[in-house]
């Protein structure tokens, strides 16, 4: 049964500010994510109350750190968060949808066709397989995987002086101190975390900000690990159908 729109709450007034001229457009994804995200295991029933806040909002206002006319992938995208409440508050950034699940990108596909998002691409596929095919200005994730785990898939994929935004909650400047180390090796010269959407929203998005220099070796070094794990990969046992999947470099299903 689909659950009932009704419990969804109105859209606060700071939406219409974000969203701009996409305020319809943000109102129909919050929909979709209460009615098909529910249906379909993207989001909890639980959530639903809350999506604005806590999930369209909070990752809209990652828009504040973006560059005019950037480019930017959605790491493990699942229902879209952030990437699409990014592209709608950005029309003029271009954003990838990058999601290892067929059942996800499925979901994407629809609601990118059903709002118009023409800055919007799903790409289906694990972080790891797009490095050497796929760069960008900024990489952005949220709940994917612990930060260190994360910059390794990540930061491959960014041009030099790109960026990487990991939407993170009180954990964030433990997360960020245990892993400043490995950041270092994939080629980050800056770190920090910040908060965004103070002033818009009544609880501000905290952010860890990594930026790559301008000659990420540490990132062209994982790159060539990355290219080595995945021919080792090839060259072994041929998978079975097995079930698997997840975010990131985990199996996605077929």
């Amino acid at each position: 049964m689909e659950p009932e729109l009704d419990v969804l709450a109105e859209a606060p007034a700071a939406a219409r500010e974000v969203f701009g001229d996409r305020f319809d457009a943000a109102v129909r994804y919050t929909e979709l994510l209460a009615t098909a995200g529910v249906q379909r295991g993207l989001i909890g029933p639980r959530e639903v109350p809350r999506l604005w806040d806590r999930h369209v909002l909070n990752c809209a206002v990652l828009a504040e750190l973006l560059p005019n006319g950037t480019t930017l992938c959605d790491v493990g995208s699942g229902a879209g968060l952030p990437g699409i409440p990014v592209a709608l508050a950005r029309p003029d950034v271009q954003v990838t949808l990058l999601e290892p699940l067929l059942r996800r990108t499925t979901f994407l596909e629809e609601v990118v066709r059903e709002l118009g998002l023409e800055n919007v691409t799903v790409l289906r596929g694990r972080a790891e397989e797009m490095i050497g095919k796929l760069a960008v200005d900024v990489v952005t994730a949220r709940a994917v995987a612990p930060l260190d785990r994360l910059a390794g898939w990540g930061m491959p994929l960014l041009r030099p002086h790109g960026q990487m935004l990991a939407l993170k909650g009180d954990s964030a400047e433990q997360e960020l101190a245990d892993s400043r180390a490995g950041l270092a090796k994939l080629g980050a010269v800056e770190s920090s975390v910040i908060s965004v959407g103070e002033g818009t929203l009544e609880t501000s998005t905290r952010v860890i900000q990594v930026k790559a220099g301008e000659s990420p070796g540490g990132v062209k070094a994982a790159t060539r690990r990355a290219k080595a794990a995945r021919a080792g990969r090839n060259a072994g046992t041929p998978r079975t159908g097995g079930a698997g999947g997840g975010r990131g470099g985990r199996r996605r299903s077929r």
